[in-house]
């Protein structure tokens, strides 16, 4: 029995030894994380509470005093505003036109899919900056690419400045960002589709079912609890636009597209630095954003839920009854 368990104290050395390295390829993750958003966070919280202009050490206290001017700054709101409209927005156009190119793409008889794909998802990989600065010479109203075609076909008089008016400065850069990430909801949408089950759609076609109706009643049922984790990351990476919006536009013209991320960059970082009251906008902004995500964890369980209830059930109790006809196997 001594022999024994002196050949297994080896092997309980070992196994310790490599639960250590679990530790090791781990602590980069941590200090990372302590260094850029731990740190950051913990330090605006401190800030927060003075009126800091950046330089020096923090020495005069106001309590609460930047977040109740922050609470009575009609700029502040009118950024929030913005930044809910942009988001409104982008989600309306996105999410439909990605599933819809979704759709499309997972067609086994479509040719080239794989190339049509990556043509997709090539915005997404390229530079914001380079795509915003490149944007704003297409939209120029001085020899930008987009007034001269639509002056060719017929569909204008003359040039209009798309980030120059208030009227059409924020869906142009909506429709600049539904390019830009155009791929990535896509992609998801696509692993969504070919998650479900081909019986289920033979099943609808015996029940005489249309592709609209398959769609209907089989596609969109199957895809919501995907569709519910893309629609909220959506809207919280909307909720945290900036670096296109700064490049795009620079929140004008006249603040119609300040967004809550650049009224928050101005006073920490513009020409009267007020580190402490834009750390006070940040919290706030933070506090919104933090709401978001607890109700992106209901609605993501609720969908986890009802998923699991939807696979106990048999496949063919899935689809709808056809013009009166009962589902298959009744």
């Amino acid at each position: 029995m001594k022999k024994a368990s002196a050949q297994r104290r080896p092997v309980s050395r070992w196994r310790k030894l490599d639960r250590y390295w679990c530790y090791v390829f781990i602590a980069p993750a941590v200090v990372s994380y302590v260094l850029f958003t731990a740190w950051p966070m913990a330090a605006s919280w401190y800030y927060s509470f003075f009126d800091w202009i950046g330089l020096g050490a923090p020495s005069e206290f106001v309590g609460l005093g930047n977040f109740i001017e922050a609470a009575r700054n009609p700029y502040f709101w009118q950024a929030f505003l913005h930044t809910f409209q942009y988001m409104i927005g982008l989600v309306a156009l996105n999410l439909p036109l990605t599933l819809i190119m979704a759709v499309v793409l997972n067609n086994k008889r479509l040719k080239g899919a794989a190339f049509y794909r990556v043509l997709y998802f090539l915005p997404v990989v390229t530079t914001t900056a380079i795509i915003g600065i490149v944007m704003t010479y297409i939209f120029s109203p001085f020899n930008g690419a987009l007034n001269i075609a639509l002056i060719k076909i017929g569909l204008l008089d003359k040039p209009v400045h798309w980030l120059g008016q208030a009227a059409t400065a924020m869906l142009t850069v909506v429709v600049v960002a539904v390019w830009k990430g155009f791929g990535v909801n896509m992609l998801y949408w696509l692993a969504g589709l070919q998650s479900i089950p081909e019986e289920l759609y033979e099943a609808a076609k015996v029940d005489g079912a249309t592709g609209v109706q398959a769609f209907w009643f089989v596609t969109l049922p199957l895809l919501k609890p995907v569709g519910t984790v893309i629609t909220l990351l959506t809207i919280t990476g909307a909720l945290q636009v900036f670096d296109l919006m700064k490049v795009m536009t620079n929140g004008g013209p006249f603040s119609a597209t300040e967004t809550v991320s650049l009224f928050i960059y101005r006073y920490a970082f513009g020409q009267q630095s007020r580190i402490g009251f834009a750390s006070a906008a940040g919290i706030f902004f933070g506090v919104a954003a933090m709401i978001v995500a607890g109700l992106q964890s209901v609605l993501v369980q609720r969908a986890n839920a009802e998923r699991v209830g939807r696979q106990r059930v048999q496949p063919t109790a899935a689809i709808e009854p056809v013009a009166g006809r009962p589902p298959t196997g009744v």
